[in-house]
């Protein structure tokens, strides 16, 4: 488990978006089971996640469309939760950062690690756009 204080300033950033923090499996269960698009945000300590993942969000919000709910968990926080939301995923190994796009709880889009590290914010954000107008 990371220090809270460090990594305060990462969920502040999602946060500030109108992202809501999933802290329990009991929570992940609820968000999965909501009608809609739900975006599920694994954030992380890691540089993607710091320099890609947190400013792509950001940029897609610019979009049109846009997901019903945005959520996220934290992995190395959360562990319960985080471990919950991978379940969603699955056929998908878990990895830090992670974007999963869910339809009526069924995943539809996922982002993982690889597609994210080393890429632009702004490339990030562009398949995040494409999900949000082919599936929101």
């Amino acid at each position: 488990m990371y220090d809270p204080q460090l990594v305060q300033p990462f969920r502040d950033e999602l946060t500030s978006l109108g992202v809501t923090e999933l802290r329990t499996p009991e929570d992940v269960d609820a968000a999965m089971r909501r009608p809609g698009t739900t975006l599920v945000f694994v954030n992380s300590v890691c540089g993607c996640a710091a320099g890609s993942a947190r400013p792509a969000y950001r940029l897609s919000l610019q979009n049109e469309k846009k997901p019903d709910h945005a959520v996220t968990v934290f992995a190395g926080m959360e562990t319960e939760a985080t471990a919950r939301a991978r379940e969603y995923f699955k056929p998908y190994r878990p990895s830090s950062p992670q974007i999963a796009l869910m339809k009526d709880g069924q995943l539809v889009k996922m982002i993982q690690r690889q597609d994210i590290e080393g890429r632009s914010p702004e490339d990030v954000a562009q398949v995040l756009t494409e999900a949000y107008d082919q599936f929101c």
